[in-house]
């Protein structure tokens, strides 16, 4: 919780978006309707060419609600293996106080994509920062903690000190405002909709809402064959 409201705090004073938001409202047993359980981005985005639905998660390390959703978004990917291609965008508030944290735990976070250990250790590294308060925002922190969970140190700082990782926490932080996210975590599907833990009514309901817009674009988009 301490996490949460300096998160808030911060961004609420520099910034006027408020991320891990303290409270969300109540969970409703209504359909998910467009603006309330989701909203339309003012600039839809242009998505992958895919026989599947895209969902781009914008997430923190370092931010409660985030971690909350994690297993509930990794039991939601596996029910949409078929259907649903999701893509993790770590959060990097440029111009912030604690940008560069942020872009210590993208560079983490895109070092194990790069390394293909993501699924792996994504819940880990959670628990790392909010149970154990570790600092993995640095590459000695980092690596060290990589060694523990079994993962060969000396690699792991090739990759993070690598030049596509170093590109993709910049682009990073260019999606962040392309998307206009002011809450964390947030979901866009398709490059279309987004949903947050304020918009469903609280973390547990974001799978509901995200099931209801890959249904709406799949059926908005019957010629794509998926398998």
């Amino acid at each position: 919780m301490k996490s949460i409201l300096r998160t808030t705090l911060l961004l609420a004073v520099a910034t006027g978006i408020a991320a891990c938001p303290v409270q969300a409202g109540a969970v409703s047993h209504q359909p998910p309707r467009e603006g309330a359980q989701f909203v339309r981005l003012d600039a839809p985005q242009p998505v992958r060419e895919s026989a599947r639905t895209e969902a781009l998660e914008f997430f923190w390390y370092d931010c409660g609600h985030s971690q909350q959703l994690e297993q509930p978004l990794q039991a939601w990917v596996e029910k949409h293996r078929a259907d649903v291609d999701l893509r993790r965008v770590p959060a990097v508030w440029q111009g912030s106080r604690e940008e560069g944290a942020q872009r210590g735990h993208a560079r983490l976070y895109y070092t194990l994509e790069r390394l293909g250990l993501v699924e792996r250790l994504q819940s880990s590294a959670f628990r790392a920062i909010h149970s154990n308060e570790e600092d993995l925002t640095t590459e000695d922190t980092t690596a060290s903690w990589a060694a523990r969970q079994g993962v060969d140190a000396q690699r792991f700082r090739e990759v993070y000190r690598s030049e596509e990782v170093g590109r993709a926490v910049d682009e990073a932080v260019a999606l962040f405002v392309r998307y206009g996210i002011n809450e964390l975590p947030t979901v866009v599907v398709q490059g279309e909709y987004r949903t947050s833990p304020t918009n469903a009514g609280g973390v547990e309901a974001m799978p509901d809402v995200l099931d209801h817009l890959v249904a709406q674009d799949q059926q908005r988009h019957p010629r794509m064959q998926r398998h």
